[in-house]
């Protein structure tokens, strides 16, 4: 392969791995030949790739083996489905498992995704979970570098992959956002973000805003060697003691000097950055809001605070700085557990996240609790932690995109995989709505997941208006689909298809737990406990399920095998 072109940007996916890698070291791994296309687009009437749209390329990087992933955006947009998912998620699982032989493999992903491929949806949702799972196993041994060169960027669930990367490069072009427009414009209304006004998307979450605000290390102009250079370089400078998503303390400080009720822009941002980074001294009173003005109202429960109240018998558990995460500690039999639940706050400093939804806020206080609990468990017995999940979505809003939402959500993420990996048993439990970038920071991150079997469960990457939307259906079409493939479906007994339930509960009052009702949830959290606590401490598990080898997860199994032939 002859690469001609200086720009990265107009490079395809496959001459951006070529011109990454070591000159002459490029071999491409489950190519277009071997024809891994995914079996869930014919039914719909869309024609698919035989790669998928991802190309994996073993080589070298200045002598040393490597991985490069490129994600190829002129096929349903970069969006990750199943075999697309698998190809990304398996190469970094066999790159953990060469760093873990003491085989330094070096591993880079080139970002061009709006996000889970919404006609596979919840098939995305487990697979960006599974690579978020394996690029943090994967820092502990080489740093994970990504680059984002535009024109589509990085968005979506891969935002919050993203946000996990040891060190991230982006061009001027690039953008780093977890809402897209079209999405911020369809949830909230064109008056919180017009989806047509391109200075605005670039000066909130391009290349610059991004890089000036501390959201990516590099900032590269869009020339093939400069991109291949920082990528060299980040391998360089080796492993970082924090990576960015590791830092909770410090985006809860910067978090904390924000008034959202006041006027907010880019430049506010980089200035309050840039004073953050260079003193620390304490926030200014006229920029902060105290703790006690945002107190909850209690009255109104959603699920997810029932199910906290019947499970730890506290109804108004230590106040916090962010009432809408609940955190206490209790004990099932002979276990200590943390319980986590995100609920509704109608006073939440920021508008946008006051119906139960994951915001700026939330996100990193989830991380915050999860990881005060691997600390205090540093030297002792680690307790189990239960994510009790009820949240409609992510929050949609300018600020939160400013601000950096998918970097909270990426905190969260970090903080449950880095307890499941430290030997808590994480155990989610799903009583109500488990939505897109929410699931993915709150419970996804789980040895094992649990759910009630009922109406008001449901699992999916978005609503179902901003998926018509973006994938130019009407509900009524998007309905149909789901008919053919499952996992486009919101019920939670579909999603049980795909083989990532520990288990599917019956006879459980969601609504109105009851002592009967609460003592079947023990048990089956004590089960699944147990059970975590016999096995890996790894995701593997959803792909070596019944129902996963039995239909539900075929093609990742597939592409996994085929992938670890031709590794070597």
């Amino acid at each position: 392969m002859k690469i001609t072109k200086n720009s990265f940007i107009e490079l395809n996916g496959r001459e951006r791995a070529y011109a990454v890698l070591d000159k002459g070291t490029f071999r491409e791994l489950l190519g277009p030949f071997d024809r891994m296309k995914s079996p869930h687009l014919e039914p719909q009437g869309i024609v698919p790739e035989n790669d998928d749209g991802i190309i994996v390329a073993r080589g070298t990087i200045d002598g040393e083996s490597a991985v490069v992933i490129s994600i190829e955006g002129c096929f349903q947009g970069g969006g990750i489905g199943e075999v697309s998912g698998a190809k990304i998620a398996g190469a970094f699982e066999l790159a953990l498992r060469d760093n873990e032989n003491g085989t330094k493999t070096r591993p880079v992903l080139l970002f061009n995704t709006g996000g889970v491929r919404l006609q596979e949806a919840n098939y995305g949702l487990l697979s960006i979970a599974e690579i978020c799972a394996a690029v943090v196993a994967l820092r502990q041994y080489v740093p994970v570098v990504g680059v984002i060169p535009g024109m589509i960027g990085s968005f979506g669930g891969m935002s919050i992959t993203a946000g996990l990367f040891s060190t991230l490069i982006i061009t001027r072009e690039g953008r780093l956002g977890l809402n897209g427009p079209e999405v911020i414009e369809q949830e909230a209304g064109v008056e919180e973000f017009d989806s047509r006004d391109r200075k605005l998307i670039y000066q909130t979450i391009g290349g610059t805003q991004r890089h000036a605000a501390g959201f990516v290390d590099v900032l590269a102009e869009d020339e093939s060697d400069e991109i291949t250079q920082a990528v060299q370089a980040a391998f360089e400078r080796g492993l970082q003691a924090a990576p960015r998503s590791s830092q909770v303390n410090r985006y809860l400080k910067l978090l904390k000097a924000v008034n959202p009720s006041k006027p907010f822009g880019p430049e506010d941002l980089r200035a309050l950055w840039k004073k953050a980074e260079g003193s620390n001294a304490e926030i200014d009173a006229h920029q902060s809001t105290s703790a006690t003005s945002t107190e909850a109202n209690h009255t109104s429960k959603n699920r997810g605070r029932k199910w906290f109240e019947a499970l730890t018998g506290i109804a108004n558990p230590t106040k916090s700085d962010v009432p809408s995460v609940l955190s206490a500690d209790g004990t099932l039999g002979n276990e200590r557990v943390r319980y986590i639940a995100v609920v509704p706050n109608p006073k939440n400093r920021f508008p946008r996240a006051r119906g139960g939804e994951v915001g700026l806020e939330e996100g990193w206080s989830i991380a915050k609790f999860v990881r005060d609990a691997i600390e205090e468990d540093h030297d002792g017995s680690r307790r189990a932690i239960v994510a009790i999940v009820d949240t409609p979505s992510q929050a949609y809003g300018y600020k939160e995109e400013l601000l950096g939402i998918h970097q909270s959500c990426a905190g969260a993420a970090d903080a449950y995989a880095a307890a499941r990996l430290a030997g808590h048993p994480v155990i989610a439990l799903i009583v109500g709505n488990a939505i897109s970038g929410a699931f993915l920071s709150h419970g996804l991150q789980s040895n094992r997941i649990l759910a009630l079997n009922d109406e008001g469960v449901n699992v999916q990457a978005m609503s179902k208006e901003s998926a018509a939307r973006v994938t130019r259906r009407t509900i009524d079409e998007l309905e149909e689909a789901t008919k053919k493939v499952p996992a486009m479906a919101y019920d939670i007994r579909s999603f049980a298809t795909l083989g990532a339930l520990h288990e599917l509960i019956d006879g459980v009052n969601a609504d109105d737990p009851r002592e009967k009702d609460i003592k079947v949830i023990v048990d089956k959290l004590l089960g699944a406990i147990a059970d975590t606590r016999s096995g890996s401490n790894d995701l593997q598990n959803r792909l070596t399920s019944y129902e996963a080898c039995h239909g539900g997860r075929l093609a990742s199994i597939d592409v996994r095998e085929k992938l670890k032939d031709q590794w070597n």
